[in-house]
């Protein structure tokens, strides 16, 4: 289930909200009134002590020459100056007055945001509120983590991620794979291939684990989601489909959409299919059964997701669409192959992998190309959601085919194919009746 999170450089702009900009206007208008009548008492206060200090020079017969200060060593001796001391004790009250008032107004703007359009007019600012928060707006600093992050899901169920900080993501958890997350901290082959892990969180009620944000380090991603595995259903789930055979009619629907000739008569007639009948059904009709892998989604950086690879079933056709993909570069092939020949490298050494039946887990290929420099790519292994632990001490091969009861995913079937997919990308034919946009890379 991967998340896609594309940024943005772009300036802020006012966002509609409710009764609370009201509250915010009338909030600045009060803290402006009592800044001028603060200013107002300092005048008045130093006025009152230069008129004050005159008195006292010409009652003692000593007034003050043209540019003469007071005599600041007679501080207590007379009462000018004590008077001085409490006048400069009150201007301090008031300034750290100020400062508190400060701090909390910026607070109250922190969690209201900004006031926003009412009858067709934005209320105004002071001008020194608008200066502060332009010089915050434009600092380098802000600008340089002050970017957007449209959601894009290629595959999974919708709403299962959320943004978080500092370039990570929050999933939402399922069992089975905090467990695994957990496990894989203690493998250290599994770690060089997999997003960061940094623990549970809850958020609003529901927990979530925190990981890697993988686009982090791209500017404008294209990213491509492959399913591994020779099967994407758990042999408990077959199981449990057999022991409550229902027919399904929303199976049934989705079924006829692809393809209306595979339901039985029988099929036709209840209009329904049982769970089983799909799972397997849907395995032959991509590539899952036959090369070990599908192409689930994919999102060019410039165009909307595609996820639209159901029937892609052919070398010919997985070529065509991944030629198309990483738009003929040939660095970028070369790149994502070397990854891939690592990711195999790093599995084939690794206790955990050896000791999981890995299902519903996806290769997540992700490359970009900068307007200056070289281009960037790499490759991550993701999602565990199905991913359970074997008895005792079994161990799978990943390669063997699939019989019921070995519990083989074909994971490393997969990846043996996908791996040479790459290597000779340039010499797998389009599909019949299909043209490639510019010449084969490879």
């Amino acid at each position: 289930m991967p998340w896609l999170r594309f940024r943005r450089f772009r300036r802020s702009k006012s966002v509609d909200h409710t009764d609370e900009d009201e509250e915010i206007s009338t909030y600045i208008d009060e803290y402006e009134t009592e800044q001028r009548n603060k200013d107002d008492l300092r005048k008045d206060r130093r006025k009152a002590r230069a008129k004050e200090l005159r008195s006292i020079r010409e009652q003692s017969g000593s007034p003050l020459e043209s540019g003469e200060k007071p005599d600041l060593s007679k501080r207590n001796s007379t009462n000018i100056f004590t008077c001085d001391t409490s006048d400069e004790e009150d201007e301090c009250s008031i300034m750290e007055e100020e400062r508190c008032i400060t701090r909390d107004k910026i607070k109250f703007q922190e969690e209201n945001v900004c006031p926003v359009k009412k009858n067709g007019k934005t209320p105004r600012l002071s001008r020194s509120w608008g200066l502060i928060k332009q010089v915050v707006h434009w600092s380098p600093f802000v600008q340089v983590y002050k970017k957007k992050y449209p959601w894009v899901q290629l595959a999974g169920h919708n709403g299962a991620f959320k943004p978080c900080d500092n370039g990570t993501i929050l999933k939402k958890l399922t069992e089975k794979e905090y467990v695994c997350l957990n496990k894989i901290l203690d493998d250290t082959f599994m770690l060089q291939i997999t997003p960061k892990f940094y623990g549970k969180v809850e958020k609003e009620g529901v927990d979530y684990v925190k990981l890697q944000d993988l686009l982090a380090e791209f500017d404008n991603p294209s990213v491509c989601d492959i399913k591994m595995g020779t099967r994407t259903y758990l042999e408990e789930e077959l199981i449990k489909a057999r022991e409550k055979l229902t027919m399904r009619k929303d199976m049934y629907e989705k079924m006829v959409k692809v393809d209306k000739n595979e339901p039985t008569e029988e099929e036709h007639t209840f209009k329904a299919v049982t769970k089983p009948r799909y799972m397997q059904w849907r395995e032959r009709l991509s590539s899952t059964a036959t090369l070990g892998f599908r192409i689930d989604g994919i999102k060019q950086a410039d165009r909307d997701p595609d996820k639209n690879f159901k029937t892609v079933r052919t070398n010919q056709e997985v070529a065509y669409v991944l030629r198309k993909h990483i738009d003929y570069r040939d660095e970028t092939r070369l790149k994502l192959l070397e990854r891939l020949k690592e990711i195999r490298s790093t599995l084939e050494k690794s206790k955990f992998f050896a000791s999981h039946e890995v299902i519903g887990s996806s290769v997540l290929l992700v490359h970009d190309q900068p307007s200056e420099g070289v281009a960037k790519a790499n490759v991550w292994m993701i999602d565990f959601g199905k991913t359970t632990p074997l008895n005792g001490d079994k161990a799978l091969d990943h390669r063997t085919p699939w019989v019921e009861g070995n519990q083989e995913d074909g994971y490393l079937f997969g990846l043996d194919n996908l791996v040479n997919l790459f290597e000779n990308l340039s010499n797998i034919p389009a599909p019949e009746g299909l043209e490639d946009d510019q010449p084969a890379v490879g």
